[in-house]
């Protein structure tokens, strides 16, 4: 078996050439994890070994224009159908079998797009804090700040960014942790260039049209939401949705004061056990 801790680079090329790179370790049932926009690979189980040490091998890699991913090859390269297509060329070239997908936010959206419509075969779901309600037309005053989330990385950084942000609504509690962590992981990106213009793309696809889509979901589920107090960029009420939706969810949220399950690698990783 191999060691846990070791980890083993690997560079996939997507349909439109871009190049995808992540790791593996750890070996045995296959699960690969997508990160939420703005992240990197590292912010999905946080630092978290359990997974390799049950027997898992766990599949990670920086969505296009994210981490040390190449951009897209063009500014508005960054659509679902993209991020879709990317998971399809990382599963090809580590040799993914049925894996359990794991994804956060527009990781999310994309693990329940890539599955219900047959791009990929996975054995199982794992949706924390997703954030799409397809019944739903994305406000202009949220494009809005969207885009001047955007501008403000492309022209000051994380600092500009996170200055423009204003703390996101989160409460008082949570700002300073919160704040520290949106800095750092922003601090991740060697193209700030192509995540601004992830920033501006992203929020203007759909990953799917309907609620269908989620009904059509056959596989194990389980959906992870976020108290509004700390998370309010993920309503609670539309994780609870899209464990409405899918056929046999179970739906799972962390308890009153305490800190986000989606900030939980450990915790994460045990609802993937569970899973499994």
């Amino acid at each position: 078996m191999s060691d846990p801790a070791q980890t083993r680079g690997f560079d996939a090329v997507s349909s439109d050439g871009t190049v995808i790179r992540g790791e593996e370790s750890g070996s045995g049932r296959d699960i690969v994890l997508l990160h939420g926009l703005t992240a990197t690979r590292r912010y999905v189980l946080m630092g978290s070994r359990l997974l390799e040490k049950e027997g898992w091998r766990v599949i990670s890699f920086d969505a296009r224009g994210h981490g040390k991913s190449d951009a897209g090859p063009g500014a508005g390269d960054y659509t679902y159908p993209h991020l879709v297509d990317d998971l399809r060329a990382v599963m090809a070239q580590t040799g993914a079998t049925r894996p359990v997908l794991m994804g956060i936010s527009m990781g999310a959206h994309t693990a329940a797009a890539a599955c219900a419509t047959g791009a990929v075969e996975v054995a199982a779901l794992l949706l924390v804090t997703p954030a799409y309600m397809p019944s739903e037309e994305v406000p202009a005053d949220a494009l809005a700040h969207w885009d001047r989330l955007s501008e403000a990385l492309r022209e000051n950084g994380p600092e500009g960014f996170v200055e423009e942000w204003k703390g996101g609504g989160v409460e008082p509690k949570w700002l300073d942790v919160v704040t520290r962590a949106t800095l750092q992981r922003l601090r991740q990106h060697s193209d700030l260039g192509a995540l601004s213009d992830a920033l501006k793309c992203v929020p203007r696809s759909q990953p799917f049209a309907s609620w269908e889509t989620l009904k059509a979901l056959t596989v194990p589920t389980t959906v992870v939401g976020s108290l509004d107090s700390s998370d309010p960029g993920h309503p609670l009420e539309t994780a609870r949705k899209w464990s409405d939706e899918i056929p046999g969810a179970d739906f799972v949220v962390e308890a009153e004061g305490e800190s986000p399950i989606a900030w939980r690698g450990a915790s994460l990783s045990r609802l993937v056990t569970e899973l499994g």
